[in-house]
């Protein structure tokens, strides 16, 4: 079964099966923990850039770990130093794509909210653009080594997230988009006020390339997480078997900066 079907699916998922499922991969780390505990101490944290230090074995092992000792770390209120306009590096951002290029009428589309919500939404663009406009020039960084400085103009995703209404046990989010692709990410991270649903780039309309019509943009997370032609938002209290497109490849889930 792919993600798709879990997505769609979601509300008939048995409960008790996720929790199964949660307690086994618990179980199961701390034997495998047991048996790698001789490692030294610096393996606890791995690579920022979604970069393991040791062998993929080790690397899962200690990825809950990892995600701990990250949003212990994280500040949620904490925002990071922006740029002035002058560092914007407008040819920089290279374009990375999951799959084909998807064509989305921003008239005709409507990015859905739904989940463990008690208001489910679907709004327009002219929805979207009535919201206030947050500005932010950030820098962009890739997994892959390269980085780029990007003003970008958008909503906060706070605000979005606020008009659905989310129950007091949602914990992640996941993001569904136009070409397949999938992200998720925990509240905290999606909450934070310089977490963007953006629609400009560089003080222009987003390109189909950037990911028009709407596209996640934050300065606290690695490129990866931030998914482009989003159409979907799902709330959830517990993360699903399928996290996200890279992660699911074996990236770092948190990914934070």
């Amino acid at each position: 079964m792919g993600f798709q079907d879990w997505w769609h699916t979601y509300d008939k998922i048995n409960l008790l099966v996720n929790r199964k499922y949660m307690n086994y991969n618990q179980r199961l780390l701390r034997r495998q923990f047991l048996q790698v505990s001789g490692l030294s101490s610096i393996g606890l944290l791995l690579g920022g850039c979604g970069l393991s230090l040791f062998e993929d074995k080790v690397g899962k092992t200690f990825e809950p770990l990892n995600q701990r000792v990250e949003t212990l770390i994280f500040n949620p209120q904490k925002l990071i130093p922006e740029f002035p306009a002058s560092a914007i590096q407008p040819e920089a951002l290279l374009i990375n794509t999951f799959g084909d290029t998807p064509e989305l009428d921003p008239v005709t589309f409507r990015l859905k909210i739904n989940g463990e919500v008690n208001n489910p939404v679907s709004l327009s663009m002219i929805d979207i653009q009535q919201l206030p406009l947050t500005s932010m020039i950030i820098r962009h960084v890739c997994v892959e080594g390269w980085a780029a400085i990007v003003q970008w103009g958008g909503v906060r995703l706070r605000d979005l997230v606020a008009l659905a209404q989310p129950k007091s046990n949602v914990r992640y989010i996941y993001f569904e988009s136009a070409d397949g692709y999938y992200e998720s990410w925990d509240m905290a991270s999606a909450l934070h006020p310089q977490t963007l649903m953006a629609y400009q780039k560089n003080g222009q309309p987003l390109s189909i390339d950037n990911g028009a019509p709407l596209r996640l943009a934050s300065p606290i997370k690695l490129g990866y997480k931030q998914s482009k032609w989003v159409t979907r938002m799902m709330l959830v209290k517990e993360l699903l078997p399928y996290r996200g497109y890279w992660e699911d490849q074996g990236y770092e889930w948190f990914a934070g900066l």
